[in-house]
């Protein structure tokens, strides 16, 4: 296993910053930013909470937090009874793939309260019209982008 030097280490730490600039909390972030730069690519909680200098309770609530969206996903090697995670192959697409596909769920939210509201101010509907009409525009756009993605890796 490589261990990190110093400047790997800040690089985890930005890629842990952008993430939790975003809402995750910052040791799954951590562990993407590893994830993603670490030989082997297969990594046990052990080697990802030595190299992290967090606690293994901490490696397991970000696995906990991660692999539900497909991104991270453990692993075993033939003969061992060793777990190890590694970003999936395709994990950052089927990390995507299942956030694009609740964009129809929450536009159905938003109409039904565009319902709700039907008999009220106008006003007072703008915000959730202008959310249901960029929802409407995901859902209309996404697919087409979304098959020259997948034309794009199968042309690779």
């Amino acid at each position: 296993m490589t261990v990190p030097d110093e400047s790997e280490l800040d690089y985890v730490d930005e890629i842990a910053a952008f993430f939790a600039a975003e809402g995750m909390p910052l040791i799954p972030g951590r562990v993407i930013g590893w994830l993603l730069i670490s030989d082997p690519p297969e990594q046990s909680a052990a080697d990802l909470a030595r190299v992290l200098d967090v606690s293994r309770s901490s490696i397991s609530s970000a696995v906990r937090l991660l692999t539900p969206s497909g991104l991270v996903e453990t692993v075993r090697r033939r003969g061992e009874r060793q777990e190890y995670l590694r970003i999936h192959p395709d994990g950052w697409s089927r990390m995507l793939a299942g956030r694009y596909a609740k964009t129809t769920a929450f536009r159905r939210i938003t109409e039904r309260g565009l319902e709700l509201l039907d008999d009220t101010d106008p006003a007072r509907r703008t915000r959730l019209e202008h959310v249901t009409e960029l929802y409407r525009f995901l859902e209309a756009e996404l697919p087409a982008m979304w098959a020259r993605w997948e034309q794009r890796v199968a042309d690779r």
